[in-house]
């Protein structure tokens, strides 16, 4: 990301705080995703396994 990145997101209406929240919340994801497959976490039993019709939908 770079200055560019945000003042392309504030040309579409987005204020600041809207931007951290998204900031924040694609953050902590890919936090919880990568934490989540360094421990081995598998999915539910509920959940469809990657390349799954669901997914593609």
């Amino acid at each position: 990301m770079t200055a560019s990145d945000v003042d392309a997101l504030r040309a579409q209406g987005f204020d600041d705080r809207a931007i951290h929240d998204a900031f924040q919340i694609a953050g902590y994801f890919n936090y919880i995703n990568r934490l989540c497959d360094g421990l081995g976490v598998d999915l539910e039993e509920f959940m469809p396994p990657k390349g799954t019709a669901l997914e593609s939908a």
